[in-house]
């Protein structure tokens, strides 16, 4: 995966760069005026050569949740710079954490004074992830993926649902910037659940064609997620259809009341676990 690849924020001359790391992980690297802000830093070490070749300024990090994919990088990337905020989830242990966050609370970052983040509580994923959101952008870590979402480690279907919909009441127009590459995956199950979508099947040509350069299939934004990611999707007859027929195929599956969208995500996020 190239770091060539950047999205501009032209009215905050903010520039977003995805740092790749691990097999299909994006740091996320916020770059302004000579200095940055990275998002769920898991490993220091392609940090700190972004760093270096563009000759920047390690501002502050942020973090979604605890796991070790979005926080291993931490202490290292603090271990130089002793004065460096760190922000993350006030409901989850996370070692370096110099500012706890709870839902509601705004982040500003003396380096893009104009952006104001709104922090919000996403439970599902884990029990206390969080997401940021400010000028049209969303970061969200392991809650919504494109054509996706994370996988239920501490959270109930329920509390995934509601976290889906709250991020699906943005504005349309939002930008959002997950933490995994996870995309050509996410569009086979979307395929199979909502074979019919137009949209959805002239997204996976799209994406399969960045994928084939090299390119990142990320940021998405939430109007498309809404059109192509059926677990934004759960009231769609078609989805409802799908799922009830995988219900039914499935003696463990979670009992399915059709008109209850819960009940239908429940379904869906059982099926995208062992669909291959």
């Amino acid at each position: 995966m190239s770091t060539d690849a950047s999205v501009a924020v032209p009215a905050t001359a903010v520039s977003i760069v995805p740092i790749p790391a691990f097999a299909d992980n994006y740091i996320w690297a916020l770059v302004h005026r000579g200095h940055c802000v990275v998002v769920d830093p898991g490993d220091a070490a392609p940090v700190e050569a972004f760093l270096a070749e563009r000759q920047l300024t390690l501002d502050a990090i942020l973090i979604t949740h605890h796991h070790a994919d979005h926080v291993g990088g931490v202490a290292s990337l603090a271990s130089s710079r002793p004065d460096l905020p760190v922000y993350g989830p006030a409901a989850e242990a996370i070692a370096g954490v110099t500012h706890p966050l709870i839902d509601g609370d705004t982040v500003n970052l003396p380096m893009m004074p104009n952006i104001f983040w709104q922090v919000m509580s996403i439970p599902g994923h884990t029990r206390g992830h969080i997401a940021y959101f400010g000028d049209d952008m969303l970061f969200c870590g392991d809650t919504l993926f494109a054509a996706g979402c994370g996988r239920l480690f501490e959270g109930t279907p329920a509390q995934m649902h509601a976290s889906l919909t709250r991020l699906a009441s943005l504005p349309a127009s939002t930008r959002v910037f997950c933490t995994h590459e996870y995309t050509l995956a996410n569009l086979r199950f979307a395929l199979a659940v909502e074979p019919d979508n137009d949209a959805l099947i002239a997204r996976s040509f799209t994406e399969q064609d960045r994928r084939a350069r090299g390119e990142p299939t990320l940021p998405s934004t939430v109007v498309l997620e809404r059109e192509t990611n059926p677990f934004l999707r759960v009231t769609t007859p078609q989805v409802i259809a799908s799922a009830v027929a995988r219900a039914r195929d499935l003696p463990d599956a979670p009992a399915l009341i059709a008109s209850d969208p819960e009940a239908v995500f429940a379904v869906l996020r059982q099926w995208k676990n062992d669909f291959r």
